[in-house]
């Protein structure tokens, strides 16, 4: 039978660590996983982003047709489970291009799992989503619009507006009732840090790949830290300083280029 675990986000918790983590154990693992993430799914990922914004039904249709080529390419025989790996599944995070809350999240995940189930209806699935403590989650959601966008709230206006996208249970509660009867479980990066492998170790758990393997793979450091608090005021204040996008992308590289330097690792 063939076994799909979806690990769709949520951003800011672990994701890019896992992903990393998967790409740095590639050659252990590929004789028992198949891995695919965002460059390996990339249409998918896109469509899943976009949808998120329009919530038209020509976008939602793009999605689940560009899911049921993806799932159309997987060999039913191979037996080694699959695995699909991209917080962009989720579609955009809150806080970019309007969005509020994770409200798309139930809806992109019921078009998935329908279209993956028409193409394979014997398969395994399972979804699988990280989470994180509601304060930490919305300081690094901040933290990253401060450097990807012109971000000009301070943290706590952030935290303030923002707070109710941080119930991140209630949206997997709402995934699990729009995919029901499929799995759907969740493990919290406060819990998955501490292991050897991080938050990769509960999909893992889910995946079951050999002891032996799982034994030889590499731990890889916590992806995107956070940077300082006077690198986070630097680039607040140069968001709130240039209009001009060019003068923005300016300053902002110029202060994390001056970040990195002075960091000692």
């Amino acid at each position: 039978m063939l076994r799909i675990v979806v690990h769709a986000g949520f951003h800011k918790t672990g994701t890019t660590t896992v992903q990393t983590t998967l790409r740095a154990n590639a050659r252990l693992l590929k004789p028992h996983l198949r891995v695919f993430l965002r460059h390996r799914m990339h249409a998918v990922c896109e469509s899943a982003r976009i949808w998120s914004v329009s919530r038209n039904s020509e976008d939602m249709a793009r999605f689940r047709n560009e899911a049921e080529l993806l799932a159309a390419s997987w060999n039913a025989n191979d037996p080694r489970p699959i695995l699909l790996a991209s917080e962009d599944l989720a579609g955009r995070m809150p806080g970019r291009r309007n969005l509020t809350k994770y409200d798309a999240v139930p809806t992109l995940m019921r078009g998935l799992v329908e279209t993956i189930t028409q193409v394979h209806p014997d398969a395994n699935l399972q979804l699988y989503f990280s989470t994180r403590a509601a304060a930490p989650w919305l300081a690094s959601c901040h933290a990253q619009h401060l450097r990807a966008i012109r971000m000009v709230m301070d943290g706590e206006a952030y935290a303030e507006s923002y707070r109710s996208s941080a119930k991140l249970d209630a949206v997997i509660q709402s995934v699990t009732d729009a995919v029901s009867p499929v799995s759907v479980s969740q493990c919290a990066l406060e819990t998955s840090s501490p292991k050897r492998l991080g938050p990769l170790t509960p999909l893992l758990d889910l995946l079951d790949p050999p002891a032996a393997t799982r034994a030889q793979l590499l731990p890889q450091a916590a992806a995107n830290p956070r940077y300082d608090p006077s690198i986070l005021q630097a680039l607040l204040d140069a968001n709130r300083k240039y209009s001009d996008p060019d003068l923005l992308k300016a300053a902002k590289r110029a202060i994390l280029s001056a970040a990195k330097n002075r960091d000692p690792h």
